[in-house]
């Protein structure tokens, strides 16, 4: 018999707690004797509310890519341009450095997971945000998913390395991103050579 008061949303949101409570290893380290701790039950009680860890995985990936989305769009809407690129980067630094668990979950391995239909649709969700912005700053319609890719492993590899320590040089971590950024805003608007 089920636990009183626990359902499937409760299972998911205790899910995320773990995830938060494990900064930037938080969804790395997501398990489901971690979500039954925080239950107060065993494992196999889980099971009549999710389908396992892959399944529970897989709803927390897609909720926080949804949150990452919507910091996304709430960062750039009403701009364009260069206003639009620079605000949703520093959007998606500002969420790793609160939630760098679930910032974690964003860039799971799901992509290529074909039962991961449901967080992949939210993906394409953040990359539509993603090319809508830097497509108004005049990127070449041809070059626009090259464009995503540069913005997206840029951010990704700077907020990564920045989460786990790696920039130890005398030199502001702040300047840096903002650097970072108006390099990406210069550079994706050339017109350059396929």
């Amino acid at each position: 018999m089920p636990r009183a008061g626990l359902t499937t949303d409760v299972v998911v949101s205790l899910a995320l707690d773990v995830v938060d409570a494990g900064g930037p290893r938080g969804f790395e380290d997501l398990t489901l004797a971690a979500v039954a701790a925080r239950a107060g039950v065993a494992v196999p009680s889980l099971y009549k509310h999710v389908g396992g860890l892959s399944a529970l995985r897989l709803e927390v990936a897609r909720l926080c890519v949804d949150d990452l989305t919507a910091a996304l769009a709430d960062a750039g809407r009403g701009l364009a341009g260069a206003p639009a690129v620079r605000a949703i980067m520093h959007a998606t630094r500002a969420f790793a450095h609160a939630q760098p668990g679930r910032y974690q979950a964003t860039q799971g391995a799901w992509a290529q997971d074909p039962t991961a239909t449901a967080v992949q649709a939210a993906g394409a969700r953040t990359v539509a945000v993603i090319a809508d912005a830097v497509t108004t700053l005049g990127v070449d319609p041809a070059r626009t998913i090259d464009a995503v890719r540069a913005f997206r492993s840029t951010l990704h590899g700077f907020v990564t390395l920045e989460l786990a320590g790696g920039f130890g040089m005398p030199r502001d971590v702040d300047e840096s991103f903002a650097y970072a950024v108006e390099l990406l805003v210069t550079a994706l608007p050339a017109r350059l050579t396929p």
